[in-house]
């Protein structure tokens, strides 16, 4: 990956998507920007680097999912990092016409609102439930999903136990974490037994990607 990537001619050699998937993210950024002006979506800083911290953030998470994922949940989707960034560049792939739309779990009214937006303006399929997370009634129903991912949400003991019900023999967690996920790791092992394979972030030098399988609570006692 270049050092930054400025732009979607960089992204697209980066990531390989399609004309078609670049045109929907460039889309994307000009409603980003469009509606930052009435709701705080991201950081001020970061909206001339859009590309970078948080579109190639997000799309680096593809690599990482099982090829034949088909339930994909995401968690806080916020202004869509990760999630609507991963929806968009699964539907231009190709060869998956069986997947389910994009699980975005957003409990805040106006960003699910520019959620919805962008999935009308790019054509792309998502399942854009407002909703709190740990509420039974949201975690019922998404149930055994191939895929669940976050990004800035909770720490990781927090994190998994909102997924766990999520998740099936065979699902795996995809977290952006920063530059604390070792002592995150540490806390969240005195409450779950789990697998963790840390992988290092393309776009944060000492950011990390926290691959999670097998979360099982601790007995107490």
């Amino acid at each position: 990956m270049p050092a930054r990537i400025k732009g979607p001619r960089e992204f697209q050699q980066c990531f390989g998507v399609s004309d078609e998937t670049l045109e929907k993210l460039v889309v994307y950024e000009t409603l980003l920007k469009q509606w930052q002006k009435k709701i705080n979506l991201v950081a001020p800083s970061t909206l001339d680097d859009i590309w970078h911290r948080h579109f190639a953030d997000s799309a680096q998470l593809l690599a990482l999912a099982p090829r034949c994922a088909r339930k994909w949940v995401d968690l806080g989707s916020g202004a869509g990092f990760p999630g609507l960034v991963l929806a968009i560049m699964r539907f231009g792939r190709g060869g998956e016409s069986d997947q389910e739309p994009h699980v975005l779990i957003e409990s805040d009214q106006r960003k699910a609102a520019f959620l919805g937006e962008i999935a009308r303006k790019t054509s792309v399929a998502v399942d854009i439930a407002i909703s709190r997370i740990e509420l039974s009634s949201t975690q019922g129903r998404y149930t055994s999903v191939d895929v669940v991912s976050a990004r800035a949400l909770a720490p990781l003991d927090r994190l998994i136990g909102l997924a766990k019900p999520m998740f099936g023999p065979e699902s795996v967690g995809l977290f952006l974490k920063g530059r604390d996920v070792a002592q995150e790791i540490e806390a969240a092992r005195s409450k779950w037994s789990f697998t963790c394979e840390l992988v290092q972030s393309l776009t944060e030098s000492e950011a990390r990607i926290a691959v999670v399988t097998s979360p099982e609570a601790r007995s107490e006692g």
